[in-house]
């Protein structure tokens, strides 16, 4: 039986310390997968894929396109790790993979409390608009 190829699948190899490793494929410092993934947009984790459903979250019509544009601009910015804000909306995205980690809406945020973030985006609807504050 043969496996389907994956071109987004990255392969990760503990090191020595215990931390990830991203193995990459060189070709003018970034992977293939890396450079897929911005061609494509934002993608989600499974894990923030399992909380879309599980919690029946919609994303507005343009949400993706919000979306993008809200971690173009935090990356603009040098965020790393942002609290995306869209409507009622809260996303976790880890910029430079272009990745969301979790996401929920006004009824699962708990204690309204977000740590280990180093920036907030705004997705407004008009697509120029955008605002962002860095914590510093």
């Amino acid at each position: 039986m043969v496996d389907p190829i994956r071109v987004n699948a990255v392969q990760s190899q503990t090191t020595q310390s215990g931390s990830q490793a991203t193995s990459r494929v060189q070709s003018g410092g970034s992977s293939f997968a890396d450079t897929l993934a911005q061609a494509q947009g934002v993608r989600f984790s499974n894990h923030a894929q399992k909380r879309l459903d599980d919690r029946a979250i919609n994303l507005p019509e343009d949400g993706l396109q919000r979306l993008n544009n809200a971690v173009e601009k935090a990356k603009a910015r040098g965020g790393k790790e942002s609290l995306i804000l869209m409507d009622d909306l809260a996303f976790i995205v880890n910029v430079k993979d272009r990745v969301v980690v979790t996401t929920m809406d006004a009824k699962q945020r708990g204690e309204g409390v977000f740590t280990q973030i180093d920036s907030v985006v705004f997705a407004d609807k008009a697509e120029g608009s955008a605002k962002t504050a860095d914590n510093q």
